[in-house]
């Protein structure tokens, strides 16, 4: 775990926060004021890939950033599992605690799922969707068959499935404070000009013992064994998010989450959604293009801010 108040000489600068209503202690930042913007990691980043974001969006949002478990400044208990039900219900209870509404979800990588399992219990809370390199399943008929045309694809759910096999995920995956880098090469992202020692000491320091790095391995595992459930959203809440405005926003360089797979099921979730490709940018897509993405992400909020109020208008 990360401590409360390392700043990593400044490029994360923003008060820590933390709430025991989930079980544990997570951590959250908590900037700005406004309508809400919550921010949701995934593998094996932390609030820090949002750090930008951060930055551009809390002049006039308030924006809102958890570590999810085993992750970033959040706790890494021992007696926990760490499947993506479990993620879902800590985030659950985070929004409960803090009682976020109106909210726009911007979700990357593993995000993704937790973020709809949240729009899945509480559609009523959910404004607007932001999928920046993130799936988006809720109830798609053919979601089992995309998630498993994509792991025969991508080079790091085919090393999982090797790992797992061959018994090593483990002991690579407890490396992660000396394999970080690798690690986020093989998932992708494409400009080498983002990566110091600083950047390193950011992403890694989350995982500096085997005990630290059971929720990238429990996450990992969990594909591996099919431990992780979606949420089945109702008929009503799949009705309610249809109409909601969403934007995904696809690095199409991403060598983990195919844009061919992904987007048609963004498309079945949001059959009115905004979808804009970004040729040359990665998986990490905030690394990438972090000016790009913030810059859609406003005018997608100034575009859509009446239309909360009187229903979405979008066009595809």
């Amino acid at each position: 775990m990360i401590a409360a108040d390392e700043t990593f000489l400044g490029s994360y600068p923003f008060a820590p926060h933390h709430s025991s209503a989930p079980g544990f202690r997570m951590h959250y930042v908590d900037e700005g004021a406004g309508p809400v913007v919550l921010c949701l990691h995934g593998e094996p980043t932390w609030g820090y890939l949002f750090r930008d974001l951060i930055r551009r969006l809390s002049t006039d949002h308030r924006v809102v950033v958890p570590d999810h478990m085993g992750f970033g400044k959040s706790e890494t208990p021992s007696t926990r599992s760490y499947r993506l039900q479990d993620h879902v219900d800590n985030l659950e209870a985070l929004v409960l605690d803090l009682d976020l509404t109106d909210i726009t979800l911007v979700m990357h990588d593993f995000g993704g799922p937790v973020g709809m399992g949240l729009a899945a219990r509480h559609p009523d809370r959910i404004a607007r969707v932001v999928a920046v390199n993130a799936p988006t399943p809720f109830g798609q008929e053919d979601l089992g068959a995309v998630l498993a045309a994509n792991a025969a694809e991508s080079p790091w759910f085919r090393w999982i499935a090797r790992a797992h096999a061959d018994g090593t995920l483990e002991q690579v995956l407890g490396a992660l404070d000396f394999t970080i880098l690798s690690t986020l090469a093989l998932n992708g992202f494409e400009d080498p000009r983002i990566i110091s020692p600083t950047w390193i000491e950011a992403y890694g320091s989350a995982f500096r013992t085997p005990d630290e790095c059971v929720g990238a391995i429990g996450w990992a595992r969990g594909f591996a064994t099919g431990a992780h459930t979606f949420e089945t959203p109702t008929a009503q809440a799949r009705a309610r998010l249809a109409d909601t405005p969403a934007l995904a926003i696809w690095g199409t360089a991403d060598r983990t989450l195919a844009a061919a797979h992904f987007l048609p099921l963004f498309r079945a979730a949001f059959p009115r959604g905004l979808i804009t490709e970004l040729p040359g940018v990665g998986h990490y897509s905030h690394e990438d293009a972090p000016e790009t993405i913030a810059a859609l992400i406003r005018q997608f909020l100034a575009g859509t801010a009446a239309d909360v109020l009187r229903g979405w208008s979008g066009a595809a």
